[in-house]
């Protein structure tokens, strides 16, 4: 549950591949336990935008800053500090075909914590539990569902506990019954881990089933045009373009 108090703040971010810019002057803000939407039409940047709030990518200008702290402007070992505090659930799951999904699961405990074998295990057991797929440490990626990868994937950017968890399209190429199980989940774990919650998504039902709070990105303009609720912002916004978007063009 949001608490207001400010967790994740966008100033003045310009995104841009050289001479191209992609968004400029993006400046928002995300509370402690939102679950924030980055939604817009294809092409306006919405992974580029989470590539940024991730450290992937540094801004062609501006700052994104963490409980206060601007990350760009701080010390590599500060930075690698603060990114054991994140989690990342990539578009495809992002699983090593080769290692067995307790293997995968397991990944960053082993490169990040001090933790032997055995304890290790136990926490793998427990996030695969917390993800629905108690008893499958043993299977390979290959033998599961793609809509099984996606909540492995999961349970691999909450294996440090983090504060904040990032999904880059989590929807994506799953049925509406697996989408809709998915999105239930991400609620689930939100209010149990007290996590912050940032998702790249253009799936509607998605957006307004968890989010509480977002940014519209347009690509014509190149810069944000909405903040807010989406239920509000596809209720009352002013903007047509972010009405249109909202309600697949009713509006």
């Amino acid at each position: 549950m949001t608490d207001n108090e400010p967790h994740i703040n966008v100033e003045d971010l310009t995104m841009a591949y050289g001479s191209f810019v992609v968004q400029r002057d993006l400046t928002f803000t995300i509370n402690r336990g939102d679950i924030f939407i980055i939604m817009g039409g294809s092409g306006c940047g919405k992974s580029t935008l989470m590539r940024h709030m991730v450290g992937l990518k540094e801004p062609a200008k501006g700052r994104v800053l963490y409980d206060g702290v601007s990350f760009w402007d701080t010390d590599p070992v500060d930075r690698e500090q603060f990114m054991r505090k994140i989690g990342i659930s990539y578009q495809s799951g992002a699983l090593w075909s080769s290692m067995t999904l307790a293997e995968n699961i397991g990944l960053p405990l082993q490169e990040f914590t001090d933790l032997n074998p055995s304890q290790i295990r136990e926490i793998v057991e427990l996030k695969l539990a917390l993800v629905g797929l108690a008893g499958f440490d043993a299977y390979y990626p290959s033998e599961i569902s793609g809509g099984m990868q996606k909540r492995v994937g999961l349970a691999r950017a909450i294996a440090l506990d983090p504060e904040i968890v990032f999904f880059d399209e989590p929807s994506a190429g799953l049925d509406p019954i697996s989408a809709r199980l998915l999105d239930d989940l991400i609620l689930e774990l939100s209010e149990s881990l007290g996590s912050t919650v940032v998702i790249v998504t253009h799936e509607l039902a998605s957006i307004f089933a968890i989010g509480n709070n977002s940014v519209f990105l347009d690509p014509d303009t190149k810069t944000m045009i909405a903040v807010g609720d989406p239920k509000q912002l596809r209720d009352k916004s002013d903007n047509p373009t972010v009405r249109k978007f909202l309600t697949r063009g009713a509006a």
